[in-house]
């Protein structure tokens, strides 16, 4: 069966081998999804980010049966808040006040864990993040480099926040990056349509975009 795959995207094509490929699902959490959370709180239309399960569990679903890596991240604090610093506290008051869903944003909580339609199985790494960035204050190069990961598929919450800043923070470290546009979301649509245009502007400066289901039609 073969393991080089070659994607029609944005700049151009993105080839990949899929024993070192990783899927990165950034924060797909209740906090952010769902009525009541982080995101909700902070005025934001949830239902512009909700909308995009299908799409991740399709790609969740496909990435499973090929034996990809798969690796999930949650953004979230400890319960004495002592991972929080002021200024981000002064931005997100609400971090750590009780919510429908528990204290939000919150290691533990209801509203802390990802979504019954994305729950993580067996194998599958769930990586804890204090901050936006999945590689800042984690151990995601050491679990990349170890598994011999060289490519990242990368899908999740917020488009212009989370995921962007991720795959900047990957780019700095060598691995090439494919952001699936349609399973990416922001609150506000234009803040993801420009996200899309920052990753793949000069020549794919940060990294490569295309829909999820260019990723599905080579994988089969």
């Amino acid at each position: 069966m073969t393991k080089q795959f070659t994607v029609e995207a944005k700049p151009y094509e993105f080839n990949f081998d899929l024993d070192k490929t990783a899927l990165v699902i950034i924060d797909m959490q209740r906090d952010f999804l769902y009525p009541g959370g982080f995101g909700e709180q902070l005025g934001n239309d949830v239902s512009k980010t909700n909308v995009i399960i299908p799409t991740v569990q399709k790609m969740l679903e496909k990435a499973r049966e090929k034996g990809m890596f798969i690796i999930h991240t949650r953004e979230g604090h400890r319960p004495d808040l002592s991972d929080v610093p002021p200024s981000k506290q002064r931005r997100g008051g609400n971090i750590g006040q009780e919510g429908p869903m528990g204290r939000i944003l919150v290691r533990g909580e209801y509203g802390h864990d990802i979504v019954d339609e994305l729950k993580p199985v067996d194998g599958e790494v769930v990586l804890d993040k204090p901050g936006k960035g999945a590689f800042y204050q984690t151990d995601l190069e050491s679990i990349l480099k170890n598994k011999g990961i060289e490519s990242l598929l990368v899908a999740g919450v917020t488009t212009h926040v989370c995921v962007q800043t991720t795959i900047r923070e990957a780019n700095d470290r060598g691995f090439e990056c494919l952001m699936l546009e349609d399973a990416c979301a922001a609150f506000d649509p234009k803040d993801h349509e420009d996200s899309i245009r920052m990753i793949n502007q000069q020549g794919g400066i940060f990294g490569w975009t295309a829909p999820s289901e260019n990723i599905l039609r080579v994988l089969g």
